[in-house]
């Protein structure tokens, strides 16, 4: 219990750092989103490293050098990470909150779709109806921008896929984000060498707190990553999946009652519908779980009972 309730709140930790991610970026402003996105992947490179050397781990180095596939599906990892990355500051930086937060609300369902897709997997009945649902409200909120919510999906879309690859690669959090971010690290730097003899950088223009301020940009990508791998050892996926609602809710609040972006019915119409598609989908995941647990126990009894 005291492992589960110490994995609970780094869990919590780490949603809502991600939630209040929309009053970070405006700070620093005028840096534009590709120069914040560059500064977060080589700052994000230092604190990882830093975190590795405290721990004295770097065995894992020699293992990933002999597997070219894992650093081949890392490095795709990277390519996508770095899309949802950039989409995500561009969005909060020009006045889209509550649409970068659309884009983490239906991440579960787009996850859904991929099973189906990629996996082969079959869904339930209720796993249907919340893709229908979720299906509907981007038509509904298509109507309502007078566009495609291309952000949110841009969102949905390129982290769904980055947990995939993640997964599939099967390496712990610190040292894959070590990879991905020394992937990136070289046109990072680059682009952030570029902007500094052009005069077009920010960096050391803008005065000491700006320059700390990007370098921050890299301590608030690490830390939350690494409350989540320590989350991610002891809670069960069940209560994962339920926490990481907390990111997309604190986005929305931020985007409404700090940000003040116009909300028309028609938009909260749409978000209703996505909220009711999650209902559905966290009500059929919870009972899907206690049926299995139901099934594991009726199993375990069932020796017990013949021998007797």
């Amino acid at each position: 219990m005291p492992d589960l309730r110490r994995g609970v709140f780094f869990g919590i930790a780490a949603y809502i750092m991600w939630g209040l991610f929309p009053l970070y970026w405006p700070l620093l402003k005028p840096s534009g989103a590709v120069e914040i996105l560059a500064h977060r992947m080589v700052w994000s490179l230092v604190v990882v490293v830093a975190v590795l050397a405290l721990r004295k781990h770097w065995a894992w180095v020699k293992e990933m050098v002999r597997q070219p596939k894992k650093l081949g599906l890392l490095t795709l990892a990277a390519i996508f990470v770095t899309v949802n990355w950039g989409t995500y500051i561009y969005a909060v930086n020009t006045g889209h909150v509550v649409e970068s937060a659309l884009g983490y609300f239906i991440n579960p369902l787009v996850n859904v779709l991929f099973g189906v897709v990629l996996l082969r997997e079959r869904l339930r009945t209720l796993q249907w109806v919340a893709v229908g649902f979720g299906a509907l409200a981007v038509l509904v909120l298509t109507f309502d921008y007078g566009r495609l919510p291309w952000i949110a999906l841009t969102l949905a879309f390129s982290f769904g896929v980055y947990g995939l690859v993640k997964k599939k690669a099967g390496v712990p959090a610190t040292e894959s984000l070590a990879v991905e971010t020394l992937v990136l690290l070289l046109p990072a730097l680059a682009y952030v060498g570029f902007l500094q003899t052009t005069g077009q950088g920010t960096f050391a223009q803008e005065g000491a707190g700006h320059a700390l301020l990007l370098v921050g940009a890299g301590v608030i990508t690490a830390v939350p990553l690494l409350c989540f791998g320590a989350a991610a050892i002891s809670v069960p996926l069940s209560t994962i999946g339920l926490l990481q609602y907390i990111a997309p809710i604190l986005q929305f609040g931020c985007g409404v009652l700090i940000a003040k972006e116009v909300m028309p019915s028609s938009r909260w119409i749409g978000f209703s519908i996505v909220w009711l598609a999650l209902a559905v989908f966290t009500y059929d995941s919870l009972r899907a779980a206690r049926m299995n647990r139901t099934a594991r126990r009726a199993a375990m009894l069932q020796p017990e009972r013949s021998t007797t």
